[in-house]
């Protein structure tokens, strides 16, 4: 069967998957899930495709590109976890990252760590970082390992399955699942700054029931008058008895 028309980013890869085969595909695929801005989902797609056609073996494709994508963010969470953080402590003022910030994802990791890593790789950007990330943020490697592992196989299984069942129909579905990706960046985006806002907002209304208030202030001043009025009648009520003793 003759391989499908492939557009744009695919049909620019394709040369390499000739080539190369299976090798390139857990190459690229390892390289995008540590930090190096390659296509490996591209190749992913491409490899699905090749594999619809007959001219590779579609489980072959995703335990490679499972185990390449896997690996990939086990590195980064090695790099963040051995130098990342130092790195940070070092050079993170020059990115207005401040201590605070880093005690701040500390705490937001602690919490929702293995949700970020979950749902990093099927965000571009994320799916290159979320391992150095996790590994910087001290992830536990128990919660960390379980969340990477699904993560990859939710990935892998979505592309893969997308490739192979599209066919000659790849462009445009790729077209479109990218478009959702980028909208849903747009709405994570629009979610964390509502979130932050809504932060702030409690933040200054605490701070402003917190602050003292002039009136308030005044009326306590006013209270140990009588007292301090009080003692000196005692004072002189005790002269006048000793006196009169």
């Amino acid at each position: 069967m003759p391989a499908p028309p492939l557009p744009g980013p695919l049909g620019h890869l394709a040369p390499l998957l000739d080539g190369y085969g299976y090798p390139a595909v857990g190459a690229l695929v390892f390289l995008d899930n540590c930090a190096i801005p390659v296509p490996g989902q591209t190749i992913l797609v491409l490899a699905a495709v090749y594999a619809g056609t007959g001219r590779l073996n579609i489980v072959a494709v995703a335990a490679v590109a499972a185990v390449a994508a896997v690996a990939g963010h086990g590195a980064g969470y090695l790099i963040g976890r051995t130098g990342g953080l130092a790195l940070l402590h070092r050079w993170g003022r020059y990115l207005l990252i401040t201590e605070e910030r880093l005690a701040k994802a500390d705490r937001f990791f602690a919490r929702h760590g293995p949700k970020v890593v979950l749902v990093a790789r099927f965000i571009d950007g994320l799916r290159q970082t979320g391992g150095i990330i996790s590994g910087a943020a001290e992830l536990r490697p128990s919660r960390f390992i379980p969340a990477d592992v699904i993560g990859a196989l939710l990935w892998v299984g979505l592309w893969s399955s997308i490739g192979y069942a599209a066919g000659a129909d790849i462009g445009t579905l790729y077209a479109q699942a990218l478009h959702y990706q980028v909208v849903a960046l747009i709405v994570l985006v629009a979610l964390a700054v509502g979130l932050v806002a809504v932060r702030l907002l409690r933040r200054r209304r605490r701070s402003g029931r917190d602050e003292p208030d002039g009136s308030g202030s005044g009326s306590g001043s006013d209270e140990p008058e009588p007292t301090g009025g009080a003692e000196p009648a005692q004072g002189r009520s005790g002269i006048t008895s000793n006196g009169d003793a």
